[in-house]
């Protein structure tokens, strides 16, 4: 399965789901608000229409404790209309007489408010927004023809100028709308419905209010977005850089084991190195003891024994000069344990994934079956493993950034877990293959030789073993063999 560094897709399915959270909410909240606002002004409207209601009522009675003018003289009721935009009309029925309009209607409003014994309705006509509320009483009956377009003409309106709202007055008789608002699709309908406070005239007011997608508040909504997105990008540049921090130290300590590994194994090569010489000047120097034995003794055979003793003695010197900081390489102390072979090749991929972001390679890992284990040390199998990666890493460079690939295999074979690192780079010419694990062989300038000899003594620490090969068509191949854990 493919390595993927640097994966995205869980932040920006993070900030899709933190982003859309927050905006529903903002909407919700925003919704209520508009609710609220409109519940408000429906119950204004309700009491504006209910206090009109109550005054036709109240009219009416004033009208009816009103003696009725002499004959020739003005009638005072009909200056109403001039008070009340609503009321366009009073008719006055005295005793014995006829109403002077729409005689029917009235007189049947007239028994109407009679049996009630309050002001009833009579000839509504809710095509033209118009009705009759009549009173009986004595010495004459009173009635106002009322426009209902006339009772929202007030200052205090809540709904004037509202071209969204829809407004209704609803009775038996059918409904009659005061204000067209428009419709629209949305995600959100207002309404509410209340029966005026007059008996007199049983109304029920309406009122309607579609709240459109274009009226949510999406410039809030995107500032929520921007700022889940900046948090989010705040958040991952913390974790990268908890992440780089991590792999730094974690880079440190291994290379701190890997120099102290090292320079054991310099210690032990040298040790080699320093074996002849010291042998040399030993065997000089007991020549010399035994010349000067001799009677007389040989100065010239002296001579040269000494010299060469000096000369052997300088070649010590020298390879004692290269181990300034020498240090006993530490051994593998620690118990082997049981790990997980993917784990182990992924966490040492994570330590290198920025020379893999940077040299444009994209390492392919595969282990077979899933839980593969081995038996090893933890920190020692660890840098086996990163050894091999570097080194892969560095003879990728020598190709075309096209042609560069890094495989891991990790395979069961029998008793034994056999971990492949794979390259594409040049390659090990054959008179190299032999001695890649010689101490101070190397083919890279300024190299030590010491990595792939120091890996394949730790792998042989661990009860495993390390091989080289070539690979085909092109590149190298090491195979890390280690006890499969139970």
């Amino acid at each position: 399965m493919p390595f993927r560094p640097g994966r995205r897709l869980p932040w920006i399915a993070l900030w899709l789901l933190a982003a859309a959270a927050g905006a529903l909410l903002i909407a919700r909240a925003d919704i209520a608000a508009r609710r609220a606002a409109f519940d408000t002004d429906a119950r204004i409207a309700h009491r504006l229409l209910s206090q009109r209601a109550v005054q036709h009522d109240t009219i009416l009675a004033t009208l009816g404790l009103l003696q009725p003018g002499r004959a020739g003289e003005a009638a005072p009721e009909q200056r109403l209309p001039a008070v009340y935009p609503q009321v366009l009309q009073v008719a006055r029925r005295d005793r014995d007489g006829q109403w002077p309009v729409d005689v029917e209607a009235l007189r049947a409003g007239e028994a109407a408010s009679l049996s009630a014994r309050r002001p009833a309705w009579a000839g509504v006509d809710l095509a033209a927004g118009r009705y009759w509320l009549v009173l009986a009483a004595e010495p004459a009956s009173y009635a106002l023809r009322i426009d209902m377009a006339g009772l929202t003409a007030q200052a205090e309106w809540p709904f004037a100028g509202d071209a969204l709202t829809v407004l209704w007055l609803e009775s038996a008789a059918g409904r009659r709308t005061l204000q067209a608002g428009r419709e629209q699709s949305g995600p959100a309908r207002f309404e509410a419905r209340k029966l005026l406070a007059a008996e007199s005239q049983p109304f029920e007011l309406g009122a309607r209010r579609d709240l459109g997608w274009a009226q949510l508040p999406w410039l809030a909504m995107g500032g929520w977005s921007m700022v889940v997105a900046a948090t989010l990008a705040a958040l991952a540049a913390w974790r990268r850089q908890q992440v780089e921090r991590r792999r730094a130290q974690e880079l440190l300590r291994l290379g701190q084991v890997g120099r102290l590994n090292a320079l054991g194994e310099l210690a032990a090569g040298m040790a080699h190195e320093l074996n002849q010489p010291l042998t040399a000047t030993l065997a000089n120097v007991q020549a010399a003891q035994r010349l000067l034995g001799d009677d007389p003794p040989d100065a010239t055979l002296i001579r040269s024994a000494m010299a060469q003793a000096v000369q052997q003695a300088r070649r010590a010197g020298d390879v004692v000069g290269r181990l300034r900081r020498l240090v006993e390489r530490p051994e593998l102390g620690a118990a082997l344990q049981s790990l997980r072979v993917d784990a182990s090749l992924r966490q040492a991929l994570d330590l290198l994934e920025p020379d893999c972001r940077r040299l444009g390679v994209v390492p392919t890992l595969a282990v077979e079956p899933a839980g593969l284990g081995v038996q090893a040390e933890p920190v020692a199998l660890e840098q086996i493993v990163h050894n091999l990666l570097s080194n892969a890493l560095q003879a990728l460079e020598a190709v075309p950034a096209g042609e560069r690939q890094l495989a891991l295999v990790a395979q069961a074979q029998g008793p034994l877990a056999v971990i492949s690192v794979r390259d594409s780079g040049p390659g090990l010419a054959p008179e190299v293959l032999p001695r890649v694990f010689e101490p101070f062989f190397t083919t890279r300038s300024g190299g030590l030789g010491l990595g792939l000899s120091l890996s394949e003594t730790l792998a042989q620490g661990m009860g495993g073993a390390l091989t080289a090969h070539a690979a085909a068509p092109r590149g190298a191949e090491f195979r890390l063999a280690l006890p499969r854990a139970a």
